[in-house]
């Protein structure tokens, strides 16, 4: 490992300050995707800043309803938290489908949504890779792509984010509280993601030195449902091959509020506009479903060896909206 410095920070302000003035400096909190890449030589800050210790751990209600989660807060916590399983179940589902019981545990939220965006030949530092090392191309364009984009890639990187809990978070409409050295902003998580275009190694909107503080969630709408299924190659610590986040409001005849997202198949946590625009208004019906599904995925490039991930994805948002809208009617 090439040595580093640690400082651990006292308050949020000065650690913004102290990254903010160091290209070369990093946030460290839960630790368990940054320091993987350090070991692997993916990654070489020269200082690290401990942000674990401010007091960001905190979920509180906020007016009018609606949840703040704070940065620190820790996946097995989150996911355990009462309010998240009664009001935000989908959440709680997503980050229990997450990596394994140890790394929740030291998992925080912001270390979370921040995770880079990666695959094999990311981590492979004897491989050419775009987001690694801009201008070297990418090694998935011909190599091993069943994990890989089917949405939203560029010819400069096909990977996928790996977060379950930013699937749910997308489809929840959650907002990023970021502070930076002017003070404090909020960036919807639709619009924190950036796709690779020709620049992958940028995974999200932030500048250097933004240090994420909080989520908000909004309220749920009254009398939804909501789901978070994962398709993966085992049971456990795998990244999803597939996965969806779907939330349903169902009147007497029609669907009244819908949000979707997927996972597993583009460079962001996919919000799928396009199917949330046919389910809206429309008899849930499985017809309606698999217009949905169909009309999202209409995009769909896939590469060779990940062709099944269209059908796949499209029978998974069929049966989790179907699933809902059964549950909804009992």
């Amino acid at each position: 490992m090439i040595p580093f410095d640690y400082e651990r920070a006292t308050d949020v302000d000065s650690a913004v300050a102290t990254v903010t003035a160091d290209p070369r400096a990093a946030f460290l909190a839960g630790g368990t995707n940054l320091v993987d890449h350090m070991k692997l030589g993916v990654a070489a800050p020269h200082l690290l800043v401990d942000v674990s210790r401010l007091p960001l751990d905190g979920v509180e209600a906020l007016p009018g309803g609606g949840l703040r989660i704070g940065a620190a807060v820790r996946n097995s916590d989150l996911a355990a938290h009462d309010v998240v399983r009664a009001r935000y179940p989908m959440l709680s589902r997503a980050l229990l489908s997450g990596a394994s019981g140890q790394l929740r545990n030291l998992a925080t939220t912001a270390g979370n949504l921040l995770q880079r965006t990666r695959c094999v030949y990311f981590q492979d530092v004897t491989t050419p890779c775009n987001k690694r090392e801009p201008g070297t191309g990418c090694s998935a364009l011909g190599g091993y792509a069943r994990y890989h984009a089917i949405l939203g890639a560029s010819e400069h990187c096909v990977a996928v984010h790996p977060s379950d809990m930013a699937v749910a978070m997308t489809a929840l409409d959650a907002v990023v509280v970021v502070r930076d050295t002017g003070g404090e902003r909020r960036i919807p998580l639709r619009e924190f993601y950036r796709l690779p275009g020709d620049r992958p190694d940028h995974d999200t909107v932030l500048r250097h030195g933004d240090l994420v503080t909080a989520v908000e969630l909004p309220e749920p709408p009254a009398g939804n449902r909501s789901a978070y299924r994962k398709v993966r190659d085992r049971a456990s610590f795998a990244f999803a091959v597939v996965s969806v986040a779907a939330e349903l409001t169902i009147g007497d005849a029609a669907i009244t509020s819908a949000r979707v997202a997927l996972g597993g198949a583009a460079h962001q946590p996919w919000r799928a506009t396009r199917a949330e625009e046919i389910l809206l208004g429309s008899p849930p019906t499985e017809d309606t479903f698999t217009s949905a599904a169909e009309s999202e995925l209409a995009a769909a490039q896939p590469l060779p060896g990940n062709e099944f991930k269209v059908v796949l994805t499209r029978r998974v948002l069929v049966s989790v909206l179907r699933s809902l809208a059964e549950e909804a009617r009992l």
